[in-house]
């Protein structure tokens, strides 16, 4: 996937998210992209969240800290 691409679709979930408690919208925005991204695409956001993470929102960085890691 493009990474732009990626950065936009984790930005609208971080967008819809952005609405709820402040607590613990990173991890809400977390489990969105673990319920319903592919292992390669989260992958894909992780590498690109440790390289700088260039283009994702403030809440769509924090919430890379809460996205599972693919296994292998």
């Amino acid at each position: 996937m493009q990474p732009e691409k990626m950065v936009r679709m984790a930005n609208q979930i971080a967008t819809f998210f952005q609405s709820q408690p402040l607590p613990d919208r990173a991890e809400k925005v977390a489990a969105h992209i673990n319920d319903f991204w592919e292992p390669r695409m989260r992958a894909q956001l992780l590498d690109h969240a440790a390289a700088g993470g260039a283009g994702l929102s403030p809440l769509a960085q924090a919430a890379c800290a809460h996205i599972r890691a693919p296994v292998g």
